[in-house]
């Protein structure tokens, strides 16, 4: 049918205008070189349209070219036909398809109307009467702040922040971002330029405030993970105070360092406090070593002196009660105790002295006697075998002065 309809409006086509597929020309004006007549066309379209619709009906009497008021009726049922085609075709351009991840945006002459957050084929009134926009919310889009697609390339306006001891740091660290509202996305944010500078502003201000209350130090070597938690934690606050939609996945610090103008001087400044950090390790490890050792040997030096203490106060009380004993033994028998003492002193002090015996009674010759040596001579001998049955006591001023025990203390007798 379409075909048809086609044929009869095409202007290149050879039998146009003629009548029942003849070969017949519609009449020109004269001289043969003006443009048809207009009533003759719309007559011949008339009959054209009337035939096609007999055909389609099944009757084979070719029309009337004298039946205007049936070509008229033809006309409007075929015009009636195209506007229910149409019709269908407007309300069919109402379906669409929301992807995975989607969330599709409905408005209603310009006024938003509802979220479709679904996957799969969906309808909508045919435009103009309700619009949509496709939200991607599951696509995860970063953003470089401070940089442009490598970090080398550095944008010193961004990147450039000012710590809290006055120091200068060149930072860049990208921003990781999905959306989470579409409907605040799309409605509560000013997107004239591009959509991330939102994101971009934002994640700066974020940054350039924490970096502000943090040293040099902790921002470039011991805290960089707490500044950058730190940071995604304030610039989602800010996109929610602004209603924005978005929602702020993962902040991460690409490099962060001094700014080249300074950077040799500040590696100078490092080395020395690494330096001085390992010096006083040094020190610490030394004194953990000899501090112990000092207090293990005090401790040593203390038992030791409570040891002699105890040791001196014990042969002290000893002394005295054996002093006691003596003195009660004493009060009983005074010569005996007296001669008792005597010779316990006299014994204890000969027992760690070289001896040299004189016998006065044999012309007063000098006879050097070492009693310790042989004392010793004789115990290394009774260790080496076993000892020997006791000899009979010599008798007699030939006797060695060693066996003659009686007879040394009868003469140191008669010497006092």
């Amino acid at each position: 049918m379409w075909k048809s309809v086609r044929s009869i409006f095409s202007l290149n086509d050879p039998g146009w205008g003629r009548g029942g597929g003849g070969d017949q020309r519609p009449p020109q004006r004269p001289g043969g070189d003006g443009p048809p007549d207009l009533d003759e066309l719309w007559r011949d379209f008339n009959r054209r349209l009337n035939g096609m619709f007999r055909r389609g009906g099944g009757s084979s009497q070719p029309p009337s070219g004298g039946n205007g008021g049936a070509s008229f009726k033809g006309a409007g049922a075929g015009v009636g036909l195209l506007v229910l085609v149409a019709l269908l075709l407007w309300l069919g351009s109402g379906f669409y398809i929301v992807q995975e991840g989607q969330a599709s945006i409905v408005l209603r002459f310009g006024k938003f109307e509802q979220v479709i957050d679904r996957a799969g084929f969906t309808w909508r009134m045919p435009y103009p009467i309700e619009t949509n926009e496709i939200v991607n919310v599951q696509q995860l889009r970063t953003v470089e702040v401070g940089y442009r697609n490598a970090v080398r390339n550095k944008t010193l306006r961004e990147s450039l922040m000012l710590t809290q001891d006055q120091s200068i740091v060149d930072m860049q660290f990208t921003v990781q971002y999905r959306v989470g509202d579409p409907q605040a996305y799309l409605f509560n944010n000013n997107f004239g330029a591009v959509p991330e500078e939102i994101v971009r502003q934002t994640a700066e201000t974020a940054m350039r405030e924490v970096v502000g209350r943090t040293g040099v130090d902790q921002v470039l070597y011991e805290e960089k993970e707490q500044v950058a938690q730190g940071a995604r934690k304030q610039i989602q606050t800010l996109l929610d105070q602004y209603q924005s939609g978005i929602s702020i996945v993962d902040v991460t610090i690409q490099q962060v360092q001094p700014p080249e103008q300074v950077q040799a001087a500040f590696e100078d400044a490092n080395k020395a406090a690494q330096d001085r950090e390992r010096l006083i390790n040094e020190g610490r490890a030394y004194a953990n070593d000899v501090i112990p050792k000092a207090r293990g040997n005090a401790a040593r030096l203390i038992e030791e002196a409570n040891g002699y203490r105890q040791r001196v106060v014990a042969a002290a009380e000893g002394d005295t009660s054996r002093f006691k004993q003596v003195l009660a033994e004493y009060g009983k028998a005074p010569q005996v105790t007296r001669e008792r003492m005597y010779l316990e002193t006299m014994q204890e002090i000969f027992a760690n002295t070289s001896k040299v015996y004189v016998d006065s009674r044999a012309g007063s010759n000098l006879l050097y006697l070492p009693l310790d040596r042989l004392l010793q001579q004789a115990d290394g001998a009774r260790g080496a075998r076993p000892p020997a049955a006791p000899a009979a006591p010599p008798s007699g001023e030939n006797a060695p002065a060693g066996t003659r025990p009686d007879s040394l203390r009868n003469r140191e007798r008669d010497s006092r």
